[in-house]
């Protein structure tokens, strides 16, 4: 059946193989935008929104979030590389191009009169075989190459990336960073707080001045230049409201009969503001944040008393220093028998405090910090757009660090376990006597997707180098017993347009990051795949805005 309108409810209906090619259609169209993103020699996109903000990168999730997607198949997709993001940080744009491919696979079987259960389920099994064979014979421990695998897990992340010519530089910031923040739970197990390692960007120098700061580094100055510029062995205090002069409740009526009384009350004030800041110095502290304003009056009490003052500091810095520092975010200083107080116990510590000039802005660095390790990598580049891209492509390698630390086991990379997976689901297929049989078949026959898209952005040809690369996988998965153990690790080398080892040339990947995209992919082409009826409600018409008398049309 065909699109239908003029339904009772007030809408348009499409049904059947039509709603499928459409979302299909819109799928490959997202896929479409990403695709020439893909593999080290992928091209970036410029993106520009209504108020003229400019981005320019080549990270499938950012790009996919600038979009103003309208059709709902599409917005799956969308959201689907966000899933990736948040889940492992990379792998976003080869999510979505296998998606899409996985699709249009499976939307060929179902013209083809294969009930699109039968599809489904033939994915699933796909799925789940693909992520068996991944994990048991693909994946290998990061033991048994050293630091080096962490070091290479960094280069391929950022060899697609605006850095990719200084892999080398940044790769060592970035394995540093991640394992100056390692943290084990009372169970013995490591734990890599992406969230310890703060991004500092800022225009100037050139991309190979950036480096990694042992603690926390904010962009924020002192609040007056009468304050110390350092202070060792600090006493932190991060409290969530203002420190001005105290004003009477709004709605509050004072009377004054004698012009004498309102010095008193002027004089009253600033009493108040004075014991309030009494309580925050004689708890001990020697630096103070707040996330809200300090006035002259506040400042004049700190600047006397020699403590550092930063004033309107972002929320998420000032939860990163509290819980780096051992500091609690105070928001009041109200206690429970009605009066107010600060306590000591609410400071946090840190070996130093001092305030450095980072490009033309002042920055506050706190050193040692003693709850946690914080680190922050600083980056340097010559515009804001050049920074942004930066910023996501460190990011993206940490995440890629902190999978490959955690789960311990990667995967070679360059197309190698797509092409593998394609040669054994191939073969299983053929184990099947079920309908299943030609899902899987197609299902393998989409992973190739990834290998010939790496190629065509390399400007190298995809039909031989993959056909080549399928023989190797073919003749190894054909014979494990006696086959040459290295040909299980060949991939695309795309500087060259030849085949190699990545496991020796260091092209690897943290295993979690193909099981995600396969599964995530999957579930996403299910879902769409699933529909076959589609009601669009037409919104009712507003009525004309006109004078008097006036009657819609």
């Amino acid at each position: 059946m065909s699109a239908e309108t003029g339904l009772q409810i007030g809408g348009e209906r499409t049904t059947g193989q039509d709603v499928r090619t459409q979302n299909v259609t819109a799928a490959c169209a997202v896929a479409n935008i990403v695709k020439t993103s893909l593999g080290p020699l992928g091209l970036d996109k410029m993106l520009v929104d209504e108020t003229g903000e400019v981005t320019i990168t080549n990270d499938g999730a950012t790009i996919l979030q600038q979009l103003d997607v309208q059709h709902p198949a599409a917005k799956v997709l969308v959201e689907l590389a966000e899933l990736q993001d948040q889940e492992v940080g990379d792998g976003t744009t080869s999510v979505v191009i296998l998606a899409s491919e996985l699709l249009k696979h499976g939307n060929e079987l179902v013209k083809n009169m294969v009930h699109p259960t039968s599809v489904i389920q033939g994915f699933r099994l796909a799925m789940r075989q693909a992520c068996k064979y991944v994990s048991e014979e693909m994946a290998i421990p990061t033991d048994s190459l050293g630091k080096d695998a962490l070091m290479n897990c960094a280069r391929t992340s950022m060899s697609s990336k605006i850095i990719g010519n200084q892999t080398d530089f940044f790769s060592e910031i970035v394995v540093d960073a991640m394992q100056s923040v390692k943290i084990t739970n009372k169970k013995g197990v490591a734990r890599y707080p992406i969230k310890s390692v703060a991004i500092l960007t800022q225009t100037g120098l050139s991309a190979a001045d950036s480096y990694l700061v042992e603690g926390l580094a904010v962009k924020m100055g002192r609040t007056s230049q009468a304050m110390p510029q350092v202070v060792n062995n600090a006493k932190i205090a991060c409290i969530d409201f203002d420190l001005k002069k105290f004003k009477g409740q709004m709605g509050v009526d004072i009377v004054v009969t004698n012009p004498a009384e309102l010095e008193a009350i002027r004089h009253e004030e600033e009493e108040i503001t004075r014991k309030r800041i009494k309580l925050i110095i004689d708890a001990g502290a020697t630096v103070v944040l707040t996330t809200k304003g300090i006035d002259d009056l506040a400042l004049k009490y700190f600047v006397e008393a020699g403590i550092l003052a930063v004033r309107r500091v972002p929320k998420i810095d000032i939860q990163r220093i509290a819980k780096a520092t051992g500091a609690s975010l105070t928001l009041s200083l109200g206690n429970l028998d009605g009066g107010e107080e600060f306590e000591s116990s609410l400071l946090g510590s840190c070996k130093c405090v001092k305030e450095e000039l980072l490009g033309d802005y002042e920055t506050m660095m706190f050193l040692g910090t003693a709850n946690s390790k914080a680190v922050t990598i600083v980056l340097r580049g010559a515009n804001d757009y050049m920074l942004d891209e930066m910023e996501r492509s460190v990011h993206d390698a940490l995440c890629v660090v902190k999978r490959t630390l955690e789960s311990g086991m990667v995967v070679p990379g360059g197309g190698c376990v797509e092409t593998a997976l394609s040669i054994y689901l191939e073969n299983f297929a053929t184990t099947l006597g079920t309908r299943e049989q030609l899902a899987i078949a197609e299902f393998a026959s989409a992973l190739l997707i990834i290998p010939r898209t790496l190629c065509s952005n390399a400007a190298t040809d995809a039909t031989e180098l993959v056909a080549r690369l399928r023989a190797y996988h073919y003749r190894y998965q054909s014979d494990v017993a006696n086959s040459d153990p290295q040909l299980a690790h060949f991939g695309l080398n795309l500087t060259d347009g030849k085949l190699r080892n990545n496991v020796t040339a260091g092209v690897l990947e943290p295993m979690l990051i193909k099981l995600k995209s396969i599964s995530f992919a999957t579930e996403a082409a299910i879902s769409i795949l699933r529909i076959d009826d589609m009601i669009k409600i037409t919104p009712p018409q507003q009525q004309q805005q006109g004078g008097y008398g006036s009657h819609p049309m």
